[in-house]
């Protein structure tokens, strides 16, 4: 600072330059071995931009490896839990045998669901009943592929595809409530005859030689008359053979 101020006051020209030259080499002496040394001991920028870019890839690989890994695990059960899926063979045969009966051609009902996922999720509940694919098992599958391709009782299957009927509730009916209304109205029909033929066994009747077995052909019967329509309509005879056991009757 001093030199400096020297050159500037000076007017002399060699004292000038030389001033120039000493600052100029004390500049070079100073700054020389500082660069130096700091080139030797420390990096360059350039050279941590480097290092640092040979060195963060490998650790955000392993990071994104590990949450990654994670994340396939997470998917990896959420996945199956949702889909049920499984890989034994009996119950992916029974899941087709379900499926199938399920497309029926024609077939102008909207599903609630893939039919894929519905015959799942029926199998899936049939399974959890029985924990293993034993002759129940099967033979609770046959009677739902039974009545879902039925084509006299297309209402059960319409059910199940639009949601009125649930997986759950549908792997546990009984063959009757799986039946058609008009099959309902008919079987009623042969229960309620059936009480009454059971109910008329049970009550002494009226014996009578004029009336013919039509098995036997002997006239040792025994009759009852039962109101078994409406009251303005005649009563109804029921016949029972005494010889042989057979039952008729007639109005």
């Amino acid at each position: 600072m001093t030199v400096n101020a020297l050159r500037k006051s000076s007017n002399d020209e060699e004292v000038m330059s030389l001033s120039k030259v000493l600052i100029k080499n004390w500049k070079k002496f100073l700054s020389g071995p500082n660069n130096s040394a700091s080139k030797d001991n420390t990096p360059s920028s350039s050279a941590k931009k480097a290092k640092e870019k040979d060195e963060k890839p490998k650790d955000v690989e392993m990071k994104e490896e590990k949450k990654e890994n994670k994340d396939k695990g997470k998917a990896s059960v959420v996945s199956f839990g949702s889909s049920n899926s499984t890989h034994d063979a009996v119950r992916l045969k029974c899941r087709e045998l379900l499926c199938n009966a399920l497309k029926v051609e024609g077939n102008d009902i909207d599903s609630c669901a893939p039919i894929e996922d519905l015959s799942e999720e029926l199998e899936e509940a049939i399974f959890q009943e029985f924990k293993n694919t034993d002759n129940r098992y099967k033979n609770r599958v046959r009677s739902r592929v039974a009545n879902l391709k039925d084509a006299k009782n297309p209402q059960l299957r319409n059910n199940f595809l639009c949601g009125a009927i649930s997986a759950t509730r549908l792997a546990t009916m009984t063959a009757e409530e799986m039946a058609s209304d008009e099959m309902k109205q008919l079987r009623n029909k042969f229960i309620k005859e059936s009480i009454d033929d059971a109910q008329l066994a049970t009550v002494q009747g009226t014996k009578t030689d004029l009336l013919k077995c039509g098995k036997c052909k002997k006239r040792n019967c025994t009759y009852n008359q039962v109101q078994t329509r409406s009251a303005d309509e005649p009563m109804t005879t029921f016949v029972l053979c005494n010889e042989c056991g057979n039952r008729w009757k007639f109005c």
